[in-house]
């Protein structure tokens, strides 16, 4: 196959950091190129010099694309020769339809008039084509983040892609929604397009992929061909990682203690269709030092049902009970569920869990502030005391607690959500995909985390769009489908056929 992009020697430096250390990237023409490296490693920084974010003399190397030379002044620049990067962050207009988010500036128009009939038709098309069924005219507000992805890679199909580079394109999509999403890129390889695609999904790359390049610490680690025989995910996480890891999912002692969590009779109503029932008489029930997983495909009500019980954040004629450790309590507000012993890490932790404007300090207290305040006056130096024994207890890779977190990579991002919860001493922590967009290397410290927790007699309710992630770490697991538990599996009973089964047959 002839090379149809060159990066030779590419070097980047920000204020004090090297990201990148003279990196070699070669792909093929119409091949799907894998990316792979821990968090952190330069994997974004590198596409990000590639369609134009960071301009040609930000950085220092070449870039040799379908037989050119390629200095690339912007992102509009480099659109305009095929290149197409989807961003991990979404970059939709909320209050704009699915339509016109996918032609903004690419309009369908005729003598500077916008054809709707027109974009509507290709909107409805290009939705068919990425598995959804939402008219054109939706607001992209109303749709949850998985969707929101989906209409990110339609928004690319729209213009002349000639590479599409897609960063973790599934880190927010359920099984289901992934495999419809890797079968799509395998029918665009047909059509000639060539992709690279960041993912942490090993698995997911083994699929799809025909080259891995393994970047860590900013430098090409090495180069697999899949074509010529099979890559194990063994050997990629060893060269991410530099070390072997022999389980993915740590050990631990299993040991349920007295019951912690009851929930009964759980029901809760659409916020704006008030004859839409979301969650339907729910009951379930995590124990002191158990990990209880919620598994369900996308849509199921899973992230509903943690946010209605967190404060009621989400629906309305909320009717139920809640009980911690047998007594009944009032989570009908967010300070009210807080109080009662309940936190709820988000499964969007940039939008919801972080202010990312802001210090890794002031993140760690927000849950907590009486906890580093006297009379209603913050304590600076206590703020900075409890922030740094999490930075050290959690390992947060960061020179120093002021750092704004916007600067740090998604897995220690996820610690600092954990820590401003952990502050706040729960009883019971939701995590809500504890994990998404996070190398193997931080999956294995969260998991860590999560065991210490258990141990120390919290109730962790876990939900999971990674079966294997679920069966690895779970004492039980519920079930859930169109909004009901259907089906509850012990550790020694789960698997992933047993729970897709229960699936598809309620």
């Amino acid at each position: 196959m002839s090379v149809f992009l060159q990066m030779r020697g590419i070097t980047k430096t920000f204020p004090g950091v090297k990201a990148l250390d003279r990196v070699n990237l070669s792909v093929a023409k119409g091949e799907i190129h894998a990316l792979v490296g821990e968090n952190g490693a330069g994997k974004s920084t590198l596409m990000k010099i590639l369609s134009g974010v960071y301009p040609a003399g930000s950085y220092e190397g070449e870039i040799h694309y379908d037989g050119a030379l390629a200095q690339f002044r912007d992102i509009s620049d480099s659109e305009d020769q095929g290149i197409i990067i989807i961003h991990q962050e979404l970059a939709l207009v909320p209050l704009l339809s699915i339509a016109e988010n996918v032609f903004l500036g690419n309009e369908c128009a005729r003598h500077g008039v916008i054809d709707w009939q027109a974009t509507n038709k290709r909107t409805e098309e290009l939705l068919k084509k990425v598995g959804l069924k939402e008219a054109p005219t939706t607001l992209v507000d109303k749709l949850g983040v998985g969707k929101q992805q989906l209409i990110e890679i339609a928004k690319a199909l729209s213009k002349k892609v000639r590479l599409l580079i897609l960063d973790e394109p599934t880190a927010a999509l359920s099984e289901s929604d992934s495999q419809a999403l890797l079968n799509l890129l395998l029918e665009l390889k047909q059509q000639g397009v060539t992709s690279i695609i960041i993912s942490h999904k090993l698995n997911e790359v083994r699929r799809v992929a025909d080259t891995v390049t393994v970047i860590r610490d900013g430098t090409t680690v090495s180069t697999l061909d899949a074509r010529r025989e099979a890559i194990s995910e063994d050997a990629i996480v060893r060269d991410m990682v530099g070390r072997d890891m022999a389980h993915r999912y740590p050990e631990r002692q299993r040991r349920a203690g007295d019951m912690l969590l009851e929930v009964s009779d759980w029901n809760v109503w659409h916020p704006e269709h008030a004859e839409r029932q979301v969650i339907k008489s729910a009951n379930l029930t995590v124990r002191a030092g158990e990990v209880v997983g919620i598994a369900g495909l996308m849509g199921a009500g899973r992230t509903e049902l943690a946010m209605s019980l967190f404060g009621q954040s989400y629906g309305r004629n909320i009717s139920g009970n809640v009980r911690i450790r047998g007594k009944t309590v009032d989570v009908s507000r967010v300070d009210r569920a807080i109080d009662a012993g309940l936190a709820y890490v988000t499964e969007d932790r940039k939008s919801l869990g972080l202010i990312l404007e802001e210090t890794i300090q002031r993140n760690v207290t927000l849950a907590n502030l009486e906890g580093v305040s006297s009379g209603g006056v913050l304590n600076e130096n206590e703020e900075t005391q409890v922030s740094e024994k999490y930075r050290q207890a959690m390992n947060i890779r960061t020179p120093s607690v002021f750092q704004k977190v916007m600067n740090l990579s998604g897995g220690n991002q996820q610690k600092v959500v954990l820590s401003k919860w952990l502050f706040a001493e729960p009883e019971v922590l939701i995590l809500d995909e504890p994990t998404r967009g996070i190398d193997v290397g931080a999956k294995f410290e969260i998991y860590g985390i999560i065991n210490e927790l258990s141990e120390q007699g919290k109730g962790v309710l876990m939900i999971s769009s990674e079966m294997p992630e679920l069966l690895g770490m779970c004492d039980r697991i519920y079930v859930m489908n169109e909004g009901a538990l259907v089906g509850e599996l012990s550790a020694g009973e789960a698997s992933q056929e047993r729970i897709m089964s229960l699936i598809v047959t309620e």
